[in-house]
Order: C-alpha cells, then sequence, then structure tokens
C-alpha cells in the first residue's frame, strides 16, 4: 500500500492549515479545556470531548508517543453560586459532578486522556505565575485583586482576530478599579466566609484563565504541541492563555498548534445551561446507545456547526445498525475459497487507505465515516454475491473494521471479538505448522510474513507458536 500524505491540521492561531509536526520528535503534548464541574455535562460538551478522544486515537494509531492532559475546573464562581443554593461545600459539589463527567465519558467510550488535572491542586503554580507577571509589570495590584493589564501585550487578539479597537470596547469582567476595560482577573478577593484561599495579595480565589495555563505549563512546560477546546473559548479564555504564558517566559508561540470545535446547536442556537435548550449526555445515552452517540457527533467536520435534533440520532442509530447487521453476516459467512476474493479484498484496502487520506487531511471524520459506509455497502454485496470466504480473508476484513472502528472510538458488539479472531488465528497457525511439518518453510515463512504486514506477531518458540494483535503495521498507515 503506498504511503499517505502528511497530517494536516487547521491552526486558529495562523488560520490556515499546516502540515503536523511536532516540537519533539514523535513525542505530542495536547492540552484540552476540561468541563466546569457544576452540572451534568450536555451533548456540546461531548461533542468536544468526543472529537479530541477520536484525535488522540488517531495520533496514536499513527505512532505518535501522545500524553493527553485535560483540565477540571473544580474552582469557579458557578460552583460556588450552586453550592451556596444547595448549602453544600463547593468541593463537595464539584466531586460529585466530576464523578458524573467521568461517567459520561467513559459510557461515550472516550478513554484516550492521561491526566485529568483539577485546578484547586496548582494553588501554589498559580501563585507563581501570579508573581512571576507582578515583577515583569504584565499585572498590577488593586483593592480587589490582581489583574493582567492587555496594554503590556501587544499581540493579544492575534489568536481570536480582535482588532485593538474592539478590544477597547469589549468588556470583560467589569470593575472600575482595573486600568482597561479588557483587563482579565488572575486573583479575585473575597470576603472570608466564602470558598477560597490565603494569597499574598488576600483571601480570594484564581481567575480561570490563570488555572489552565498553572497546569499546562505545570506538566509541559513553556512551550507544548496542541491546545484544544471549543471555538467560543478563543476568545477570551484562550487569548488569555497566551498572553500570560508568553509574557511570562518569553517563548513564543506558547502552543504550536491551536484545534478548536465548531458549535453544537439546537435549531441553530448554540446549546447552553444558560439558554435551558441542552440535552445531557444522559438524557441521549438513555435513547440512543453510545455507538449511535458518536456517529452523530463525529457526522460532520469538526470545525463544522452540527445542529441537534433528535431525528438526526434516528439517522446514525440506522448507519449503525447497517455496520453491525453487515458484520454480523459477514461473520456468518461459510469458509471457501472464492475466485472473488482477491478483489473484493483489494477493494476493502483501497477503501481503508482512502479512510485514513480522509483523516489525514484534518481530521475529517465525515468523509472518513463515508468511506467506512463505503466498505460496508461492498462488505454486503460481496457477502450476497459469493456467500462465502477464505478463513485469511474473513481475518482480513475483520481487522480492517476493528482497526477503523477503533480510530473512531465504536464499540460494536459482533465484529471483531476475541473469540472470532483466537479461532480464525488458531486455524491459519494449525496449517503454517503442518507445513513446517511438511518442510515447507518457504510457504510456511509466506504465511508469518503475510500476518506480520496485517499486524499479526507470530513468534515460534520453545513452547510452542506464540500470537499477538498489534494492529496493521504503521508503514501501511
Amino acid at each position: 500500500m503506498t504511503d499517505f500524505a502528511e497530517l494536516t491540521v487547521f491552526n486558529t492561531l495562523s488560520r490556515r492549515l499546516e502540515p503536523f509536526e511536532p516540537l519533539f520528535g514523535r513525542r505530542v503534548f495536547m492540552f484540552v479545556c476540561g468541563p466546569t464541574v457544576y452540572d451534568y455535562s450536555h451533548l456540546g460538551h461531548a461533542r468536544t470531548y468526543v472529537f479530541y478522544d477520536t484525535l488522540a486515537r488517531f495520533l496514536r494509531k499513527l505512532g505518535y508517543s501522545l500524553f493527553y492532559l485535560q483540565n477540571i475546573t473544580d474552582v469557579d464562581d458557578k460552583i460556588v453560586n450552586r453550592a451556596l443554593e444547595e448549602d453544600r461545600h463547593p468541593i463537595e459539589l464539584a466531586r460529585e459532578f466530576e464523578s458524573c463527567y467521568y461517567e459520561d465519558m467513559r459510557a461515550l467510550n472516550v478513554t484516550s486522556v492521561n491526566l485529568y488535572a483539577r485546578a484547586s491542586d496548582y494553588i501554589s503554580e498559580i501563585f507563581e505565575q501570579i508573581e512571576g507577571l507582578l515583577r515583569r509589570g504584565h499585572a498590577y495590584l488593586t483593592e480587589t485583586g490582581v489583574y493582567f493589564d492587555i496594554t503590556t501585550f501587544p499581540e493579544y487578539g492575534k489568536l481570536s482576530g480582535q482588532k485593538p479597537e474592539e478590544l477597547r470596547v469589549h468588556r470583560i469582567e467589569p470593575d472600575p478599579t482595573k486600568r482597561n476595560p479588557g483587563d482579565f482577573a488572575l486573583w479575585r478577593n473575597r470576603p472570608r466566609e466564602e470558598f477560597g484561599w490565603d494569597s499574598p495579595w488576600g483571601y480570594g480565589r484564581p481567575g480561570w484563565h490563570i488555572e489552565d495555563t498553572a497546569i499546562s505549563m505545570r506538566h509541559f512546560g513553556r512551550q507544548y504541541d496542541i491546545h484544544g477546546g471549543a471555538i467560543e473559548l478563543s476568545f477570551p479564555h484562550h487569548e488569555a492563555e497566551i498572553a500570560q504564558a508568553e509574557s511570562l517566559t518569553g517563548a513564543k508561540p506558547f502552543v504550536k498548534y491551536w484545534i478548536h470545535t465548531g458549535l453544537l446547536t439546537v435549531e441553530g442556537e448554540k446549546m447552553s445551561k444558560s439558554l435551558g435548550n441542552f440535552v445531557t449526555v444522559r438524557e441521549a445515552l438513555a435513547r440512543y446507545d453510545a455507538n449511535v452517540l458518536r456517529l452523530f457527533l463525529l457526522s460532520r467536520h469538526y470545525r463544522s456547526p452540527i445542529d441537534f435534533r433528535w431525528e438526526h440520532l434516528d439517522q446514525a442509530k440506522g448507519s449503525y445498525e447497517r455496520i453491525v447487521n453487515c458484520l454480523e453476516n459477514f461473520k456468518n459467512l461459510d469458509l471457501g475459497e472464492s475466485a472473488d476474493e482477491g478483489r473484493f479484498l483489494r477493494e476493502i484496502g483501497e477503501r481503508r487507505e482512502m479512510f485514513y487520506r480522509r483523516m489525514m487531511d484534518d481530521l475529517n471524520t465525515a468523509e472518513a465515516i463515508g468511506e467506512l459506509h463505503e466498505m460496508v455497502r461492498e462488505v454486503n454485496a460481496y457477502s450476497e454475491r459469493e456467500g462465502k470466504i477464505s478463513e485469511s480473508g474473513k481475518v482480513e476484513i475483520l481487522a480492517t473494521f476493528s482497526e477503523l472502528l477503533d480510530v473512531l472510538g465504536l464499540r460494536i458488539e459482533g465484529g471483531f471479538e476475541e473469540s472470532t479472531l483466537s479461532a480464525l488465528v488458531s486455524l491459519i497457525l494449525d496449517v503454517r505448522e503442518a507445513l513446517r511439518r511438511r518442510k515447507e518453510y518457504e510457504l510456511a515463512d509466506e504465511i508469518r510474513s503475510k500476518m506480520r504486514e496485517l499486524g499479526f506477531d507470530v513468534q515460534d518458540t520453545p513452547k510452542g507458536v506464540r500470537w499477538r494483535f498489534l494492529g496493521p503495521r504503521s508503514q501501511h498507515l
């Protein structure tokens, strides 16, 4: 199979597609803004986190060593206010919904995150960064807290494309003690009866933006590869992160690739808790399989808006059922030789290649899923036409489906079950062992070579043949 073109991603910072070239060889560091844990996650959140889970899976499939870090915002006014309404401690409330978030993500098969980092565990790092910004003249102290002075960072606005004149009138966090309307809080002083910490500048809580900068720089240092999040976070949140980090260290760019997901809307409006038009992940999972939700959420390019309607989930359910039925029917094909098998396997191989080409082109999951549906169509046509396939052919097709479904994070039972795999591989290895006993070593070695191309590591040991499935070899991706 021919090599694929290089992976390209759309960088919000440069506003163009760029070749993906990590800062440190094949090592990739990725930070994604996590949830503020004061309520259940909704499908807008799921859209973002399912995409970055898919991105992480794909990078690892391509052979990159990825460390995926996600923050948990457990220090926020929304958490404090809700805790007051319910007469609870803010951390207790945050832990409850943090646990619910993990449950929702596991249900959606979002499993690629290496570390979840709570903001409340990084207070010392936050103090250190605020002190550094004060020393360098990028921040100032008032009676209400500590603020970042955006006039000291001329590039403020470069990520979101905000013009300086727009920034002057864009009033963020209104406070009469601020020097400039656009200055944002690094630390806010609070009354003693509220939840908070003692700091060198008074009792209070950190600003939202400095929490994420402290977490990411604690683990990744002055620069790293990917920062992700929903597009609405680009200003002011991500803009503020850049200003803080680059003002503190002088290293540019703070993040090489800014990758943002589009909105999930409900009849054209952003899904949000403030608008009251949200559907929680739990509500959706009560009605549809997690695979259906993932198919729906990945059915549009990640940068495009996706409109939620229940009938769209019905359509995704139909797509999911076609895949399941295809695999069930294919599994039940009789074993036997078919004159058309060679052409069929080549066609599936070409579809697999096109799947990867779509993903290489800025993670185009929508078109990749289209290639998967074409594979389903071709497999169904072959199954109806031929009704049989060789043992090795069946293993190859099921392995291909397993590989591509795994990239998309789909767990479809009945497709590539371990018991089916073991039985088919055992049959092939029995044939190979019979050839070895007849001293037909060249043919036996050819079988092992072909199995390696399919991703099966076969070892002849004094205690017998051992094998394991590693996935197709990277040079075939």
